[in-house]
């Protein structure tokens, strides 16, 4: 495999590089594979590689206005224990943005990182 097809790529536009590596580093498993603080960092989790570009990236420049803002897509996370990551986010002061959700596959909720971008926790059935 080569170097580019190792991770699927995502981009999130967010306003503090910093405080979304931590987030992600802190609460949701990821690494720092680069960091170009404050403009971008990249992090990572298994064949995911979340690309956080600040306001001064060339990723967020290029993007139209109409299109800049958060919460029009986002990561889904497979949780063994989906109680125990509400409880331990909850304590750590994160902001959920949906209800607990159940469906045939399974039970997620939304939790919002600290630029409003959505990250899906979801526990198979």
């Amino acid at each position: 495999m080569t170097e580019p097809d190792r991770y699927a790529h995502v981009r999130y536009l967010v306003d503090d590089v910093q405080a979304a590596v931590d987030f992600y580093t802190t609460h949701l498993g990821f690494s720092v594979l680069t960091s170009a603080v404050p403009a971008f960092a990249d992090v990572v989790r298994g064949p995911l590689r979340l690309l956080l570009s600040g306001p001064a990236s060339s990723g967020a420049r290029a993007t139209p206005r109409d299109a800049a803002g958060p919460g029009h897509n986002r990561i889904h996370l497979v949780v063994d224990d989906l109680d125990a990551e509400i409880d331990r986010l909850r304590a750590a002061g994160s902001e959920f943005r949906s209800e607990l959700v159940s469906g045939p596959g399974g039970r997620q909720i939304l939790l919002a990182d600290p630029a409003g971008n959505l990250v899906e926790l979801f526990q198979p059935r």
